[in-house]
């Protein structure tokens, strides 16, 4: 199995890269609203400029994706290891075991101080600390990502929309263009075969103003043409700035979503220790030291995570993350999840577990 880098430093970095493409985003977000608002450059040069920058943002923006699937994946991970921690506490070493052969009573006052000087509950409150702290980047990249992606979207449509009228008057031109080149030719055939040369002259005169405004609406004819290839060629660029704003929001969904799961098996796991361990540890977790995940710490204080309705909800939340992020499909973890439900006659642990499904 690959080996996750240190949570802080790979939260550092997505941290970071967040902060950088918010700066991106609001560049490319500032280069739909003005469009139309610099004149002093070529289509061409402001074109390379920003198509760089838009670029450098849809790398970043999809390598920050990979940063916050891993800082997911990652406590997961470290989850199902202290998970694998606690049901070691359901048997006995082997010098508990020796032990038992003399005294049964000193047996097991060694096996509950294991369990007692076990770093399992500091361990979880890490990990909630962890949690709180990814919820909030990212809540935070899906608040800036939507209100982004609204401006931008609304930018785009104007722009097409334009684009679009450009189209229809440019048919518009080409067939009026052709109706007044009919007539010329029309005039043109006329002149000599019927009338005097005075109608003669009127027809020419006629014929002649015919071509010129065809000439005209054919200059504007070309104008239009060439705005509308302008803005196709930056219809594009703006397309896919938009699309991977929306990429990133559904990103953040599946994230928030297995993160908010997730964060209820620590909290039951949590429960699961903190009933075996010393009396006042659950006071530890409240909604207002862990703010970002305080609606799942909310059903916790009221008794209402029940681990069997979580088994199927995170099946489906790991599922809907590996088609999000299929690197991590075959790094899905199979450890099982604590059942608070059952207790262990044996040593009077909340800690047998039920295979999720």
């Amino acid at each position: 199995m690959r080996k996750s880098p240190p949570f802080d430093s790979q939260y550092n970095a997505a941290r970071d890269l967040a902060e950088a493409t918010a700066g991106e985003a609001d560049y490319c977000a500032a280069c739909i609203a003005g469009f139309d608002g610099d004149g002093s450059r070529s289509s061409d040069e402001i074109f390379l400029e920003q198509n760089a920058r838009f670029q450098a943002f849809l790398s970043d923006s999809t390598a920050l994706d990979v940063l916050l699937a891993e800082l997911v994946f990652s406590l997961d991970r470290l989850t199902s290891k202290v998970s694998a921690d606690l049901d070691s506490f359901r048997g006995l070493t082997r010098r508990e075991k020796m032990a038992g052969w003399f005294s049964r009573q000193r047996m097991w006052r060694m096996h509950s101080a294991r369990v007692r000087e076990a770093p399992v509950v500091e361990q979880l409150l890490d990990l909630l600390t962890k949690s709180d702290l990814l919820a909030a980047l990212l809540d935070g990249q899906r608040r800036s990502l939507a209100a982004r992606h609204k401006s931008a979207e609304f930018g785009l449509l104007d722009i097409v929309e334009h684009r679009r009228r450009l189209v229809d008057e440019i048919d518009i031109a080409r067939m009026r263009m052709k109706e007044l080149n009919a007539k010329a030719l029309n005039t043109q055939g006329r002149i000599g075969v019927y009338g005097n040369k005075a109608h003669w002259e009127q027809m020419e005169a006629e014929r002649l103003a015919l071509k010129a405004e065809a000439e005209r609406i054919s200059v504007e004819e070309h104008a239009m043409r060439d705005e509308s290839q302008r803005r196709e060629r930056f219809i594009n660029m703006f397309q896919a700035f938009v699309d991977r704003l929306n990429g990133g929001i559904a990103s953040c969904n599946v994230l928030i979503r297995k993160l908010s799961v997730d964060t209820e098996e620590r909290l039951i796991i949590y429960q699961a220790q903190v009933d075996t361990d010393r009396p006042g540890m659950k006071v530890r977790i409240k909604p207002e030291l862990f703010p970002y995940i305080a609606a799942s710490i909310a059903l916790f204080e009221k008794g209402m995570l029940v681990p069997q309705d979580l088994v199927q909800r995170k099946s489906r939340a790991d599922q809907e993350f590996a088609r999000k992020f299929p690197t991590y499909a075959e790094e899905r973890s199979d450890a099982p999840l604590i059942d608070v439900v059952r207790k262990s006659p044996t040593f009077g642990l909340g800690f047998f577990r039920s295979l999720r499904s």
